[in-house]
């Protein structure tokens, strides 16, 4: 099948880049002199983008430019650079204060009925008790002094997902409200979703997180399927009034003109798909110094400024980092996200607009109902032209061969769909459009088992041991879950069984690091039952919303006999 595909004809708006605060910037300095005085050893570059300044930014920047420097980089002694960081920053975090949930008891009512080992029920206890832990709300001195801080005003409680990921993130949000929900914290649930609602109403869209070195970027595009849950379980109609004029906004953000690439089949058939697009093109400034280094293989300034951009869109893809995102497997710099339509993105987005023709009907308002039902048949359509392929029974990423250069068209051919396994290659079986179709169900199952991704704990990210986080051997807890629910939801026996094979599989990961390490983690080693992962640019993190969120999921869809043993 050949496909011709057209970027907009002049390509305008390509360009984009949403500016950063004087704050971050000032920041970005302290982070690079910190490395110098300090050393690469346990140095974490976020914690200095997240410090808040105790006095105004011109008195700070002063005292920052008068401190003494030595040798040809200006290196700042570790003393000196202590006490300037004590004397004119909060320390990072203080900007949320704890919070404790309204709607939080110890043994919720009904909590978990089909758990009927006793320890596998203290565990999930104890998981549930976690939410506390990671509640937080917005300091009031941010509130007052917005210009003192990097973490973004909220109106809401949030929950976040752990350790150095001190603020609300956009896609875990979805992994901690299913797992809220099953906790029976309706109130936490909602309260999530009035503050990403509040990022539409704000910048346009919702945010990777709530920092202001954020703004440049969304994550995966979720909001429509947290306030479907909540809704599932609330009937709040309220909650669905407030939140469409929010996800038409979002749905006409990810169908932009930065987004969107038209493709012509063989056919002559027209087929809209979006792609992640960061509207950044430097380093990104959590972690400046590493982009540098990175982009020095680059001779010109615009190909470090689109090596920065298909970095932080690859950010904006939640994989951050994988060889999904790689022309050559092995070789960092040739990311090219924003030169690749990913299946995930939209599934993503085909969501949306089924949840949306869904609140639409709850709502009465007909014609955004016709209009949304056509929209998602036609990405139905353009997802089953463009990713799948019939051989390998998998939907696969397809890969622009002239990357994001402007031009009306361009064929394609076959051979760019991404021939190598990854657990996204079948995230469609997510979506009731899919996973509704038996015969289809069946194809794809085979292909997942036959992959190579099922392991002994759990399902890889892919299988490629890069050293990269999201890929082999690790495994993270959404891709976990929505395998398991398309499985699930198909109706299939064979494929119900498939599920709760891998659930049992993930939960004893679980259970088993919890019991040694007493954390839960962000992700874990799909090789190895009750190990952590590891791999990426930061140490691996605890606490951690989605993994907390998955696990009490599957502990209410599948429960867990009594006289089944919970050890690897």
């Amino acid at each position: 099948m050949s496909l011709t595909t057209s970027l907009s004809p002049n390509c305008s708006g390509t360009d984009t880049v949403v500016a950063t605060t004087p704050l971050v910037t000032f920041l970005v300095r302290v982070q690079e002199t910190a490395l110098g005085t300090f050393g690469e050893e346990d140095f974490d570059p976020k914690l200095y983008v997240d410090l808040s300044l105790k006095f105004n930014l011109s008195t700070t920047q002063k005292a920052f430019d008068e401190l003494p420097r030595s040798g040809e980089n200006g290196t700042v002694s570790v003393e000196d650079l202590k006490v300037f960081i004590a004397t004119y920053f909060d320390d990072a975090g203080d900007d949320l204060v704890y919070y404790d949930p309204v709607d939080f008891v110890p043994e919720p009512e009904g909590f978990l009925p089909k758990v009927k080992n006793p320890e596998v029920r203290s565990w999930a206890l104890e998981v549930h008790a976690l939410w506390k832990n990671l509640s937080r709300k917005v300091s009031n001195g941010v509130l007052e002094h917005s210009e003192l801080h990097t973490l973004l005003p909220l109106p809401e409680a949030v929950v976040v997902p752990g350790s150095r990921f001190r603020e609300v993130y956009y896609w875990d949000s979805y992994w901690v409200i299913r797992g809220l929900l099953a906790s029976k914290m309706y109130e936490t649930a909602k309260a999530i979703v009035t503050n990403l609602i509040f990022h539409v109403d704000t910048y346009g869209y919702v945010l990777n997180g709530g920092r202001a070195y954020y703004t440049n970027r969304s994550q995966p595009p979720l909001l429509s399927a947290m306030v479907y849950e909540i809704y599932n379980r609330t009937c709040d109609v309220e909650l669905v009034r407030k939140a469409l004029p929010a996800l038409l906004k979002e749905h006409a953000f990810w169908n932009s003109e930065i987004h969107k690439v038209t493709i012509q089949d063989a056919q002559g058939c027209n087929h809209n798909l979006s792609r992640y697009y960061a509207m950044w093109n430097k380093p990104r400034p959590e972690r400046s110094r590493k982009d540098k280094e990175s982009a020095s293989k680059f001779l010109g300034n615009s190909e470090k400024q689109q090596f920065y951009r298909d970095v932080a869109s690859a950010a904006e893809s939640g994989w951050d980092f994988s060889t999904r995102w790689m022309r050559n497997t092995s070789e960092f710099s040739t990311m090219s996200t924003t030169s690749i339509l990913p299946v995930d993105l939209n599934v993503y987005i085909l969501k949306m607009e089924l949840d949306i023709a869904f609140f639409a009907n709850v709502l009465g308002n007909k014609s955004t109902v016709e209009s949304f039902l056509e929209a998602a048949e036609a990405r139905k359509n353009a997802i089953n032209s463009v990713f799948w392929n019939d051989e390998m029974g998998q939907w696969l990423d397809y890969r622009l061969t002239n990357g994001t250069i402007c031009k009306e068209s361009e064929t394609w051919q076959a051979c760019n769909q991404n021939q190598n396994a990854y657990a996204s290659n079948f995230i469609p079986l997510w979506i009731d459009l899919f996973h509704a179709d038996a015969a289809l169900v069946e194809n794809v199952m085979r292909s997942f088992q036959s992959s190579g991704l099922v392991h002994a704990a759990g399902i890889a990210t892919s299988l490629i041991n890069s050293g990269h986080q999201w890929d082999f051997p690790n495994g993270w807890a959404p891709l976990q879950h929505m395998i398991v629910e398309g499985l699930l939801r198909s109706g299939l026996k064979e494929a119900r069984s498939l599920a709760e094979d891998i659930a049992v599989r993930w939960i004893k990961t679980n259970y088993v690091g919890y019991k040694k390490t007493g954390a839960m983690h962000e992700k874990y080693n799909v090789q190895k039952c009750g190990e952590f992962g590891g791999g990426g640019f930061y140490k691996p993190q605890t606490g951690f919303g989605w993994s907390n969120g998955v696990v009490l999921t599957f502990l209410e869809e599948f429960g867990w006999p009594e006289d089944l043993s919970i050890g690897c």
